[in-house]
């Protein structure tokens, strides 16, 4: 599939998952006082959203062009070159409950290459209470698109140049699970000791990482994202290595899309300073 064609899928899709946010965010409006309950994933989710946003985005997917399926009901083995959409539940259920304004809607495209190994090449983080969307393909560099009085504005993607900690403004996430929470408070703890000009949390993972794309931030981190985080990383991560920024494990290595994975997202420059303080973390 060349550039080009991917950068008209991508605008396709970016149409379907913007009709499904209109719903999704008139039933946030509607939906005062929800109580979440538990999933069988582990994760909390708000009432149906859910479902109703997974079969709307699905069958428009697989309207626009089916490829091979979709990536959480793949075969155990794939072929070179076979390709999976990704969609994902609204990442950020919490805030949503909360009647807050940062949630999104993502969906990622994998392709598997020669070596059986799958990558997204095509990400979309669409953010319906923001009116913010960011759009990435793989070779194709990243775009945040704004809705303003003025009308749509595109704008490219670049991460900040902050060189050093000193005076980085750095976000993370967290599990609700107490040992996973405390390895990201620990984390935070240890950066305390450092000249931040902030630490913040807000989340969804999935804004995070687009948010140090764009340069509203200049790094980001959270301990173990699970199989259920897949659609929202695999969706940002194609924004954040579009726009030049790195992501990785903590330790380094490439993010595993079949395992969990620490991950740290930054603007590129400050990863040297930051691994340490991570590193000895994944050992604490």
């Amino acid at each position: 599939m060349t550039q080009e064609n991917l950068r008209e899928l991508a605008m396709k899709v970016v149409e379907a998952v913007k009709a499904a946010g209109v719903h999704a965010l008139q039933d946030q409006l509607n939906s005062h006082g929800t109580v979440p309950t538990q999933g069988e994933d582990g994760r909390r989710f708000v009432g149906d959203v859910d479902g109703r946003l997974l079969r709307y985005v699905s069958g428009r997917l697989a309207d626009i062009e089916h490829f091979d399926g979709f990536w959480q009901t793949r075969p155990a083995e794939s072929r070179p070159w076979q390709r999976y959409w990704c969609v994902g539940k609204l990442d950020g259920a919490i805030n949503y409950l909360r009647n807050m304004s940062e949630w999104a809607i993502t969906v990622s495209l994998f392709e598997f290459n020669e070596f059986g190994s799958a990558q997204p090449i095509l990400g979309i983080v669409h953010a319906p209470a923001l009116g913010e969307t960011y759009v990435a393909v793989r070779g194709g560099g990243a775009v945040r698109i704004r809705n303003t009085q003025l009308g749509e504005k595109r704008e490219k993607v670049v991460p900040s140049v902050t060189p050093t900690l000193d005076g980085a403004v750095v976000s993370f996430g967290m599990s609700y699970l107490p040992g996973e929470s405390n390895r990201a408070l620990g984390t935070v703890g240890a950066l305390a000791d450092h000249h931040l000009a902030d630490i913040k949390r807000v989340g969804p993972a999935s804004l995070d990482l687009c948010k140090v794309a764009d340069g509203t931030y200049d790094a980001y981190f959270e301990p173990e994202l699970h199989e259920w985080d897949v659609p929202a990383i695999s969706a940002a991560a194609v924004v954040v290595w579009e726009a030049q920024g790195a992501l990785h494990r903590w330790d380094g290595g490439d993010i595993h899309w079949r395992q969990n994975n620490d991950i740290v997202c930054t603007n590129g420059l400050i990863d040297r300073e930051l691994k340490p303080i991570l590193v000895q973390q994944q050992g604490a």
